[in-house]
């Protein structure tokens, strides 16, 4: 033990002599010493001698300076690192930045950001280097700095190789050589307003009912046949609903059609609808064969539809135009032959052909799911020819074709150019209007599909970020001017205000703050096919009494109503629409338990009017005043009661009658000066309840207000009427 603290005391010793050696030495010797590295662990120091000025002079120097140097090059490396460049112009920030991140942004240590945050209301005990800024406290720092701002970009992708099908992305592919070109069918599609008999048309020439099977004679999807001609000519013709709701659905097929069908009522005329079928044909290029229907009732006139049409550029043959015009009795099928022949001799003059040969194209027509088939969809194959096991790709879904029908629902083996067919083996359900393309094979199609995804995504990304950009400046400007409001205020009287204006929302839970919002009504959405779900949602976004009561589309889709739907609707407090779609027994049980209102039509018309209804349950009733009595005043005079003078009017009534217990309100000049009740009606010196007309009596008011001769007293009822939407889906 003696021994430990008597070597430690030599060893002061020692540092102390040659601290003191070194100081002694000129400053102008120590710097102009030759650097001569030296091994310090060869002299440790528990082994200096005792006597310091025996050790040598040059290797003293060399131990001191080797320890300087080692020292002073650690704290050259520290600055290097700490450099900070000096930032020049404006200031990249970002949300959610730390203190650190952001002093070096600007160039400044963090000593900067601490003294400008002491003229905020934060608490500086709490703020470390890693402490996150908020984006308000970031911008006022920079802007306190002297410096200007901007939001950093975000890191741009690396750009993605388009794996989509070439001839899709660049909308060209080839033509087909003259040589391999084969007659095909022409695509004939019936337009016409709603129940001019288009329907009914081809129930005749194929021979079928399909307008008996059709919810109230209305036709709501687009069928899609195939009519066999005595002359051996095949025709596919497309039936389109005439329906004001199913504008998109016209469209669609006009967009793939050769040749259109106007059907026109000979008793009713140019409608709506059938100026807007005039417009899609126009707009598609495709020629017209008028057909006048209805020609057997005795009001029919089909000289004035043909002039009629005039007005919208459909000039029949005999006015000089290029029209053909053939009157028919679709009902009792007269001169359908006549049609058929016409639109016959117009597809030879087309001269329509089409490539049966190499990768197949076609569009939808329509889609639907079918519960043992999954998702199926009408197509027009429009070049090549399907077969089973083709590979196809439509919008953001693909399918390996497993099966293929006709309109008749039997399995077919191939479908050639111009012949409508039934598709099974989607993956998912792709939209109506989609445009199919054949690809060489299933990863392929899975390349296709990711490429249109991350398309969409993009697209959508941007627009989301346009509208948070325009949120943002919205908010900001709002928070501008709240705070403008209490510029005057210290911080702790601003948190004062902004709590007490908060309070009752902070403190009420998430439930009762949705009810303090407005009216709004939730509805889910589900449908038979991909068009019809389209057309309800047409109508929906047509939508614009947003003041009136909220309408939240919270989900769409088709197939039967499920358990998941029930799950959104208990969720949001909504309503399930169905349109030609069921819901088993075990759905409603499931309804009825959790108190979900499940609304099933057949009919659009009938679905829109039960939708209007529910937004009307949804408004608040509203007070109507209605009129029981009206009295003049004649005469003005006061009565003593106690200490006080109560003003009395003389009256007379000349329509209806007053009813004391009712409501009344006096009239001067036309404006209403009060409202409210009497304190007492008497005729002659009798408290009476009812004054009836041509009688005479006194009242006064339950307010202390002098009349004047002339004033109207008027007895009226509220009663509690509910509102009506003024929303109008357009029929």
């Amino acid at each position: 033990m003696n021994q430990g603290l008597l070597l430690r005391f030599e060893n002061l010793v020692q540092l102390r002599g040659a601290c003191q050696q070194l100081r002694a030495l000129p400053s102008r010797k120590v710097c102009g010493a030759r650097w001569k590295p030296v091994e310090l662990s060869a002299h440790p120091v528990g082994s200096l001698p005792l006597h310091p000025q025996l050790w040598p002079k040059h290797r003293l120097i060399s131990a001191a300076l080797s320890q300087c140097r080692h020292l002073a090059t650690k704290e050259e490396t520290k600055k290097k690192k700490k450099k900070i460049p000096l930032t020049k112009g404006e200031v990249e920030i970002r949300q959610k930045m730390t203190v650190e991140e952001l002093a070096q942004a600007m160039g400044k240590d963090i000593d900067h950001i601490y003294e400008v945050l002491l003229y905020t209301n934060i608490n500086l005990d709490s703020v470390e280097p890693d402490s996150i800024l908020s984006e308000d406290h970031i911008k006022m720092i920079v802007q306190k700095s002297g410096m200007k701002y901007k939001s950093a970009k975000l890191k741009e992708e690396k750009e993605r190789k388009n794996t989509d099908a070439p001839w899709f992305c660049c909308n060209y592919r080839p033509p087909a050589d003259p040589a391999v070109l084969t007659p095909r069918p022409p695509v004939v599609t019936i337009l016409g307003h709603v129940d001019h008999g288009k329907t009914t048309l081809l129930d005749s020439l194929r021979k079928t009912q399909v307008a008996a099977m059709e919810a109230g004679g209305i036709t709501q999807h687009i069928g899609a046949f195939i009519v066999h001609m005595p002359s051996g000519e095949k025709i596919t013709f497309l039936d389109t609903p005439g329906h004001a709701a199913f504008s998109a659905m016209r469209a669609r097929g006009t967009n793939v059609t050769d040749i259109v069908i106007l059907v026109v009522a000979a008793e009713d005329g140019v409608m709506q609808q059938t100026i807007e079928s005039i417009q899609h044909a126009k707009n598609a290029g495709v020629p017209l064969i008028l057909a006048i229907n209805k020609c057997d009732k005795p009001e029919a006139d089909p000289e004035r539809v043909k002039k009629e049409l005039l007005a919208h550029d459909v000039v029949c043959e005999e006015f000089g135009g290029d029209v053909q015009a053939v009157n028919i009795s679709a009902l009792k099928g007269e001169n359908l032959m006549v049609l058929a022949e016409a639109t016959v001799a117009l597809a030879e003059m087309l001269e329509l052909k089409a490539d049966a040969t190499g990768l197949v194209e076609g569009t939808i027509i329509e889609s639907r799911k079918d519960k043992g088939k999954g998702p199926l969809t009408t197509a027009i194959i429009q070049r090549g020819t399907l077969r089973k096991g083709c590979v196809l790709v439509a919008g953001k879904t693909w399918a390996k074709v497993r099966f293929l029908f006709d309109e008749n629902g039997k399995a077919v083996d191939a479908a050639s150019p111009g012949t409508p067919v039934e598709i099974m083996g989607w993956k998912e359900s792709p939209s109506a209007g989609d445009e199919i393309l054949e690809v060489e094979s299933e990863q392929r199609a899975q390349e296709v599909v990711a490429w249109r995804t991350y398309v969409e995504q993009q697209e959508k990304m941007k627009k989301d970020l346009e509208v948070i950009e325009a949120k943002q400046k919205e908010h900001r400007v709002e928070y501008e001017k709240q705070q403008q409001k209490l510029a005057h205020l210290t911080w702790r009287q601003r948190k004062a205000v902004l709590y007490k204006a908060n309070k009752q929302l902070m403190f009420s839970r998430p439930k009762e703050r949705t009810e303090m919002d407005e009216n709004t009504l939730s509805v889910i959405v589900k449908g038979d096919v991909d068009g019809s779900v389209e057309a309800i949602l047409n109508i929906l976004d047509s939508y614009d009494c947003e003041d009136e009561c909220k309408l939240d589309i919270v989900y769409f889709g088709m197939g039967d109503i499920s358990e998941n739907d029930i799950s959104l609707a208990e969720a949001f407090n909504g309503v399930i629409f169905g349109f030609s779609v069921k819901a088993n027994e075990s759905i409603k049980k499931l309804a009825d338990k959790k108190g979900i209102k499940i609304k099933l039509h057949n009919i659009i018309y009938k679905l829109i009017e039960d939708l209007k209804s529910e937004l009307n349950s949804r408004l608040p009733p509203t007070l109507v005043e209605t009129t029981v009595g009206e009295a003049s005043v004649l005469d003005t005079f006061s009565v003593t009661v106690g200490k006080n003078k109560i003003p009395v009017a003389g009256c007379r009534v000349h329509k209806g009658l007053l009813d004391r217990k009712m409501k009344f309100k006096l009239i001067r000049n036309r404006d209403v000066i009060w409202k409210g009740c009497l304190s007492s009606l008497k005729h002659h010196k009798d408290d009476v309840q009812v004054i009836k007309t041509g009688m005479d009596c006194g009242l006064s008011l339950d307010k202390n207000l002098e009349f004047s001769i002339g004033d109207e007293i008027i007895c009226y009822e509220e009663k509690e009427v509910q509102q009506t939407t003024s929303w109008d889906p357009g029929f």
